[in-house]
């Protein structure tokens, strides 16, 4: 739909915008010994703007101002959709925050590229004392040429979420593979109940499927050959074979090509109030789905990875997933002060608190995730994160932007029926031909 195609021209235009401009600033590396004067007014860019998510950035803000009078804190909270314009609006007007948020991948690297993000090396270093604070996997996710330039908050990966009363009541076993997740689906159809909840109006949600299904069917050798668009190839079976199988999820688990004009919000209300048995979701959305506010009650929720084919070609244990954090922009005039303000963001207790109800977005900070006062599904999730052998960062963030806009549109198609998986991949190999 026509909202959904100018989504995918939005990510397009501003990722592409994001290294781009005459004001650029210079390379800039912070020093772990300039001191902090904590006075003056700090302007932060957050991926926080959902209302149970916006809380958390608005405490901490209040909190550090009244700990530090003479600093005032502007948050711009933004949502996953929104955060793409606004980034776009934000560097073409040479306004970037002070503290802005970013994915991993190509993402944060066109602002390393266009000089707008502060080398924090010597401050979030893995051989930092703060960089120690983290798990060494999510420090070295934002490492580009050596040098690290985000700051992480958060973990995430991608699980299939469901009702386990459903399952339970037709007799429905976990999947462990994915034929079995087809069957599961057929049995939970033929009792009149939808399967899986599937939105695809913002676009990016059906690049969430095919990004696992890639990491199981696709070597990760090759994959990470053809991220790059000088080396890539798009020639390995596995990416049609990826396709394939997310036709089939698609034709039996879904409302198929309908999926486009759902929101992916709406999908997942679906599985909240009982609709349907199954959501593809991110672990930061386990506390949404189910708690004391839903019909879908936490005790009755529960997860799984995307199953792998048995005939898997890739990685059957790989995960798709990626930390998520901060940047500091290279023209804020007070990078320091940024500084001390992410310090106090991801100290262990206001990383306990990030993680537990009603956030839930699993700390990157060592110790910051409290079993005790988080949802045990959050809890497992992160146990399962630690056991990946690989995390296949998102699809539309760790590509060229115009091979991510080449996968957003296609995969729209192919919903829709209007490309097949071969067209998809020949779309995609020029797009990346094109960048290259």
């Amino acid at each position: 739909m026509q909202r959904s195609l100018r989504s995918m021209t939005a990510i397009f235009a501003a990722t592409s915008a994001l290294g781009c401009g005459m004001a650029a600033a210079q390379t800039e590396i912070a020093d772990p010994s300039a001191p902090v004067q904590h006075e003056g007014h700090l302007t932060v860019l957050t991926k926080f703007g959902m209302q149970r998510l916006a809380p958390y950035f608005e405490t901490l803000a209040r909190q550090y101002e009244e700990k530090n009078p003479g600093v005032t804190i502007e948050l711009i909270q933004e949502d996953d959709d929104s955060i793409k314009g606004k980034t776009k609006t934000l560097v073409a007007s040479n306004s970037v925050p002070d503290i802005f948020f970013s994915w991993t991948g190509t993402w944060g690297g066109n602002f390393i590229r266009g000089k707008r993000a502060v080398d924090l090396t010597p401050v979030v270093g893995a051989d930092s004392d703060w960089g120690k604070t983290f798990a060494p996997a999510a420090v070295d996710a934002f490492v580009y040429d050596g040098k690290n330039y985000g700051i992480p908050l958060y973990l995430d990966a991608k699980f299939m979420g469901y009702n386990k009363t459903i399952f339970a009541d037709l007799g429905i076993a976990e999947p462990q593979d994915l034929e079995a997740m087809l069957a599961a689906c057929d049995t939970i159809r033929d009792a009149g109940i939808t399967p899986i909840s599937f939105g695809n109006k913002e676009a990016w949600p059906g690049i969430h499927y095919l990004g696992q299904l890639l990491a199981y069917n696709v070597p990760r050798d090759v994959l990470e050959r053809d991220f790059d668009p000088a080396t890539a190839r798009y020639d390995h079976p596995g990416y049609v074979a990826a396709l394939d199988q997310f036709g089939q999820i698609l034709e039996r688990c879904t409302i198929g090509a309908g999926v486009n004009g759902v929101s992916y919000q709406n999908a997942i209300q679906d599985l909240s109030d009982g609709r349907s048995a199954m959501y593809y979701q991110e672990i930061i959305e386990f506390d949404n789905a189910a708690s004391a506010k839903t019909k879908l009650q936490p005790q009755d929720f529960g997860f799984f990875p995307l199953p792998a084919p048995k005939d898997a070609a890739g990685d059957p244990k790989a995960l798709e997933g990626a930390p998520e954090g901060y940047m500091i922009s290279t023209a804020s005039a007070n990078v320091p002060l940024a500084l001390d303000f992410m310090k106090f963001v991801t100290t262990v207790d206001n990383a306990k608190l990030l993680s537990a109800p009603p956030f839930g977005q699993p700390s990157a900070v060592v110790g910051g995730s409290d079993p005790a006062q988080m949802s045990p599904a959050v809890v497992e999730g992160l146990q399962s994160i630690a056991e990946a052998s690989y995390l296949m960062q998102w699809l539309d963030t760790v590509n060229h932007p115009r091979v991510a806009a080449a996968w957003l549109s296609g995969l729209q198609a192919f919903i829709g029926g209007t490309m097949s998986a071969e067209d998809v991949v020949t779309q995609v190999r020029d797009a990346a031909a094109a960048a290259g």
